[in-house]
Order: structure tokens, then C-alpha cells, then sequence
């Protein structure tokens, strides 16, 4: 472990020396910093075609291409700018991730609209519900199937292999002259082609998994499923840039409605709930701050499958929990939380800063009796920003973070976390 851990660090490492050497390279070709931009100004359009080589723990090493858009669509001093972000990435776990973000406010800030589509060919590994020693009790010591009889235990993570098509849109109308928006949306999430690499119902003593375990226990199939629903949403948004913060608040609610009538294998309900904030530690440095981001996720009826259960890391952008592989914590509820202290490294311009940060996670388990706040595991890491366009604040983010449980991982992005 000491040596593939050693193995890893060295080439993160030389990722991140690369990205330094390919960002002094770009600034002495103008104001373009590590990419290469295209500005059209007639539209106000910026737009990034940032190359993915980076690492994390869900996908090892990623290759590829995760273009980044912002502009506005009406007059910057009454109009929020607008952003999107796409991915077309392969990983050494041989995993393809097709992805387009995007959080658009028309003219005005009239409207406000957030996409969320994704199309994997995936795998990830799978620990249990809750957060803390006794989340994966049921197959770490063995599951009791019948009278005196015992599946075989399992001691470390579950890897599931599946595909996954998700298609969230929300369209929310902002209320009078305020900064409270409201709206509906639909919400798709189909699982398919799923493999439960341990699960063995055949040998003598059979192998019985988490996934397993929750799906039959709440009359799902294990090979797939579907989730459709519609929601309600509310949001209050007084940031000052979205992509990019360095003042103001963010709070946003949404109620989704899981109905058989709608696709859904079972009918349900989920609440999500979420809040962020920026505290400025200089008046003079307003990037010198402290910034907050925490949520909540619960299933407030009926049931749904095991990988639509609230998990670490697939939030809209998928930023929660660095350190983590996405999804190694999740249960019926879920609370994250985040603080991040950023820093410029330069006394006047701001095209250097540095973070540190550190996150919590609580999850239950209701099939054992695990409750929210039980248990919280933590992470924390360190970071560097570089700012690749001056104008919309737009950062490159390299991060290392380090988890529990031998966790850590090497993060490459675009725009901060948060």
C-alpha cells in the first residue's frame, strides 16, 4: 500500500509540475493562463476547452477534455453570469464519462435554469450505508439469510460496474425585484447493465453484498433500474459570480416526486436541501475569505434503489468530499459539510492563490439502526488557483485531499468548488 500510495504521489506530482511548466508557457502568450481561450465579444462569450489529466480515488487516472463556458445573456450589471461545463474523459479504470453542467440566468436574471445530463460507462466502488465503524456491519461479519445460516463476510470495498444516463432540468422564475427564484423541474435517473462483482449466490457459503441486500430487501432488481420524478424548488441566490465567489449567499431547496405513473419501479419522495457563504477577511482583498457550503439529502418516503440513495459526490457538479471515492458514504440521509480559507499569493495581482480545507459527511443506515450524526468522517486537503481569465474569475483548481481510511486523491477543475 506504502508503495503504490508513493507511486501515485510521484505522479501527481508530475502532473502538477506539468500544469505549472504549461501555465508559464501560456502567460507569456497574453492573458490566456494554462488554456488556450476564445473570447467572442459581440456575444460575451468565454470559452475554455480545458484538458483533463488528472486523478481522483472513484477514477483513477483521467484523460481527456472538459470544456468550460460562461457568459451572460443580458447586461452584466443586472444579469448573473451564466456558465456550463462538459466533459468527454476515459480513465485508467476504463470508465467513459460524458457530462454537460450548466446554471444559465436569462436577461435580468429573469429566469434561472440548471441542467445536470450525464452518460457513464462506470464503476465504483461500494462500502455499505452510513458513515463510521458499523455502516457495513450486515456483510462485514456475515448476513444471518435464514436459520443458522450465514453469507461469508466481506472485508473491504464492493465494486459495482453499471451505466448510468442521468437528466435533471430545473427551471426557476425569479420573484419581483428580490433574489428569490421559484420553479419545477424534471428529474431522470436510469441504472443499467449492473454487475455486482462479489455477489456468488451459488458457492456453499454465498457471498451476499450491500447492493444486494438493499435491493431485495425493498423489492428492487439488482440489474437496474429507474428513477423519474418532477420537483418543486426554491432558490435565494445574492452571490456576487457563481463560478467564482467573493461575497454573498446561496441557499436552494428542491422536493422531488418519485411516482410509478411518472417511470419510477416505486414511488417516493426526496429532499435536498443546501446553503453556501463567503465571509471576506480583508476589505482591501476581498479573495482573502472564508467560505462555507453545506447540504442535506433524505428520502422522506417510500424507497428508492441503492445508487439513487443520497451519496458523497454526486452532487450537480460532483465536488463534495474530496478525498473520497464518489459515493463512499451514502444512506437513506446524508449531510455534508465544508469550510475552504482562500488566499491570494501575490501582494496585488490575483493570479495566484492557495486554499485549505476540510470536510465532514454523516450517513445513515436505517436497515442497522445507524442514524445521521452518528458517525462523521472527515477529509481535508490543500490547494493551488490560478486565475485563467481576469474578467469572470475564473479559476484553475489543483487540490490533494486526504480521507480517512487510506483515503486521497488528486483533483484537476475548473472554477472553485463552491
Amino acid at each position: 500500500m506504502a508503495l503504490l500510495f508513493k507511486i501515485k504521489f510521484k505522479k501527481a506530482l508530475i502532473i502538477f509540475g506539468m500544469c505549472l511548466a504549461f501555465v508559464a508557457n501560456a502567460q507569456q502568450q497574453g492573458d490566456t493562463i494554462a488554456v488556450k481561450e476564445i473570447e467572442a465579444k459581440q456575444k460575451n462569450v468565454s470559452f475554455i476547452p480545458l484538458p483533463v489529466i488528472s486523478s481522483n480515488p472513484t477514477n483513477g487516472f483521467m484523460y481527456g477534455l472538459a470544456p468550460g463556458a460562461t457568459w451572460f445573456m443580458g447586461d452584466p450589471t443586472t444579469t448573473s453570469v451564466s456558465s456550463g461545463l462538459g466533459s468527454v474523459i476515459y480513465t485508467t479504470n476504463k470508465q467513459l464519462i460524458l457530462t454537460a453542467k450548466t446554471n444559465i440566468f436569462t436577461e435580468n436574471d429573469s429566469w434561472n435554469f440548471l441542467g445536470d445530463w450525464r452518460y457513464f460507462i462506470t464503476s465504483q466502488p461500494n462500502y455499505g450505508l452510513g458513515t463510521g465503524p458499523s455502516s457495513n456491519q450486515v456483510v462485514d461479519a456475515g448476513f444471518e439469510y435464514e436459520d443458522n445460516m450465514w453469507s461469508a463476510p466481506i472485508d473491504g470495498a464492493q465494486m459495482l460496474e453499471f451505466n448510468y444516463i442521468r437528466f435533471h432540468e430545473t427551471a426557476m422564475k425569479r420573484y419581483k425585484d428580490t433574489r428569490l427564484f421559484l420553479g419545477v423541474g424534471y428529474h431522470l435517473d436510469i441504472h443499467s447493465n449492473i454487475q455486482d462483482n462479489l455477489l456468488d449466490l451459488e458457492s456453499e457459503t454465498p457471498v451476499l453484498t450491500s447492493h444486494y441486500l438493499y435491493n431485495t430487501a425493498h423489492g428492487f432488481s439488482t440489474t437496474g433500474y429507474t428513477m423519474s420524478g418532477v420537483s418543486l424548488s426554491a432558490s435565494y441566490d445574492s452571490r456576487d459570480n457563481t463560478t467564482n465567489p467573493y461575497s454573498g449567499r446561496y441557499a436552494y431547496i428542491n422536493f422531488r416526486m418519485n411516482p410509478e405513473w411518472l417511470g419510477s419501479d416505486q414511488g417516493s419522495t426526496m429532499l435536498w436541501a443546501e446553503y453556501r457563504d463567503y465571509i471576506n477577511l480583508d476589505k482591501n482583498r476581498p479573495r482573502h475569505m472564508l467560505a462555507f457550503w453545506t447540504y442535506a439529502s433524505s428520502v422522506t418516503s417510500g424507497n428508492v434503489p441503492y445508487l439513487d440513495l443520497p451519496a458523497l459526490g454526486w452532487d450537480q457538479f460532483g465536488k463534495s468530499g474530496r478525498a473520497y471515492t464518489k459515493g463512499r458514504f451514502m444512506g437513506e440521509d446524508l449531510w455534508y459539510a465544508e469550510m475552504e480559507y482562500r488566499v491570494p499569493l501575490q501582494k496585488i495581482k490575483d493570479t495566484f492563490g492557495a486554499v485549505a480545507f476540510v470536510n465532514a459527511t454523516s450517513a445513515s443506515n436505517r436497515m442497522n439502526d445507524v442514524h445521521l450524526f452518528d458517525h462523521v468522517d472527515i477529509g481535508a486537503g490543500v490547494g493551488l488557483r490560478i486565475m485563467i481569465n481576469k474578467k469572470r474569475k475564473t479559476n484553475l483548481t489543483l487540490d490533494y485531499a486526504w480521507g480517512k481510511y487510506g483515503a486521497r486523491g488528486f483533483y484537476l477543475g475548473i472554477n472553485e468548488t463552491f
